[in-house]
């Protein structure tokens, strides 16, 4: 179980890094969703960045 919860924490750190992610402001589900969206795609692309 530490190894999972390890890998949990650490994507969670990583969202609260965008100010609009850890409280949802927007009254619409639709645009908070575009804005995780667009959170996990810069983290993905920043952890591809590194191998390139």
């Amino acid at each position: 179980m530490g190894r999972h919860r390890w890998v949990v924490e650490r994507t969670h750190a990583w969202f609260n890094r965008f100010r609009r992610q850890p409280v949802c402001y927007e009254r619409r589900a639709d645009i908070n969703e575009a804005f995780t969206s667009l959170a996990a795609s810069l983290i993905t692309f920043n952890g591809i960045k590194r191998f390139c």
